[in-house]
């Protein structure tokens, strides 16, 4: 039997909550196309997303390691399929549109540049006279006019919730791009659950890889009250005792009782604010989306003791240091001759400022393509 857009639209009707958001009452897409035959509007947006380059590129950008450390570190695509797999989990349960909240999570760290948060740190500090950097609003710029795919007009032409679920990822309110979707208001759920599943990915998959990495030991993140409860879990009811199967047992409970609390609570903040349409959720004047505040604390706990730990580790701060000097010398290499940068790339100088064009081309760099630049621009020996 085959399946038309109508049909999928159809069956939203008839399996989502009342609050999930439907395809058909998709606010549109900038620039109007003929709807597709078999394919909602958002079943269309995670497909462009899948298909774009700087989703492929995500597999040589950094997570918490840099690419070239090991072939076994997650990697900000690993990152974002194990966020979108949480993602499809929690919408699913909460009858919540899979297809947006999908897409959404896809798109999430599409502008994330180079090197994780220390690239992005540098990029936003070199910017700053020209309007600053920011990954999230960089991923709508992404999608919006970066990628070129199509005859008739820049970007991939999202509908208007992925695009706003974009832009609205975390904290936002102060973020100039988001006026354009009213900043006062808050996404659809599907966007919402798409934060949560983010911070659930990060702590307990860098969690795993901080110990592969012997950064971390079992007795630091014993100090964690989640993590020490699904450690003491896995070895009771699975009676093992290989150390990667327990801290693969580890991962997956902790993960598990992180999604259990969500959706559970997400529930009751439905129901207590009496919530039945999406525009209800867009004005409750708070995200509705979070963990109970006992696990929020428990969140907390978890997330200092990364940080302390993990992310200020001095092997990953050379790292991180190392990189923010490759791409703080790139930036200024470009901005001193411009005609170092790919023809195709300088002609956007002419609709746009200078430093921001060279700040897109940097942003939508692998970790190893920085190098190898790095490598062109600086090393006499090197071939350019």
């Amino acid at each position: 039997m085959l399946r038309r857009r109508e049909d999928w639209e159809r069956l939203e009707e008839q399996t989502l909550a009342s609050y999930a958001m439907r395809a058909r009452d998709s606010r549109g897409r900038r620039f109007p196309e003929p709807a597709h035959p078999m394919r909602t509007a958002f079943q269309r947006d995670r497909d462009r997303i899948v298909h774009s380059a700087a989703f492929r590129r995500l597999e040589y950008k950094t997570q918490v390691f840099v690419n070239h450390e090991g072939d076994y570190y997650r990697t900000r695509l690993t990152h974002t399929l194990e966020t979108a797999q949480i993602t499809r989990t929690v919408a699913r349960i909460l009858g919540l549109n899979v297809d947006l909240a999908e897409a959404v999570a896809l798109a999430h760290d599409l502008g994330h540049p180079p090197f994780g948060h220390a690239g992005e740190r540098v990029l936003d500090d070199l910017m700053r006279p020209h309007g600053g950097f920011d990954h999230n609003a960089q991923s709508l710029r992404t999608v919006d006019w970066i990628e070129v795919r199509y005859p008739g007009f820049r970007g991939l032409n999202l509908s208007y919730e992925v695009r706003e679920g974009i832009i609205k990822h975390s904290t936002f309110k102060n973020r100039s791009a988001a006026q354009e979707f009213d900043a006062l208001l808050y996404p659809c759920l599907e966007a919402q659950i798409v934060d949560l599943a983010d911070e659930i990915a990060y702590l307990a998959h860098d969690a795993d890889d901080g110990v592969k990495a012997q950064m971390l030991t079992e007795s630091d993140l014993e100090h964690s009250r989640l993590y020490r409860e699904a450690r003491l879990a896995a070895l009771r009811e699975e009676r093992i005792e290989t150390p990667e199967v327990v801290r693969y047992q580890t991962v997956r409970r902790l993960i598990n009782a992180l999604v259990t609390d969500l959706v559970a609570h997400i529930d009751s903040e439905l129901a207590k604010a009496g919530i039945r349409q999406v525009e209800e959720i867009r004005h409750a004047g708070r995200a509705l989306a979070s963990f109970s505040p006992e696990v929020g604390e428990q969140v907390k706990e978890l997330r200092q003791i990364m940080r302390d730990r993990l992310y200020r580790h001095y092997r990953v701060t050379r790292m991180t240091e190392k990189a923010g000097r490759v791409l703080r010398q790139l930036f200024e290499a470009y901005m001193a001759e411009p005609r170092q940068i790919p023809e195709h790339v300088l002609l956007r100088s002419q609709q746009e400022p200078l430093p921001r064009v060279i700040a897109d081309y940097i942003a939508g760099m692998t970790d190893r393509f920085a190098l190898d630049e790095y490598r062109k621009l600086f090393d006499p020996d090197e071939r350019v």
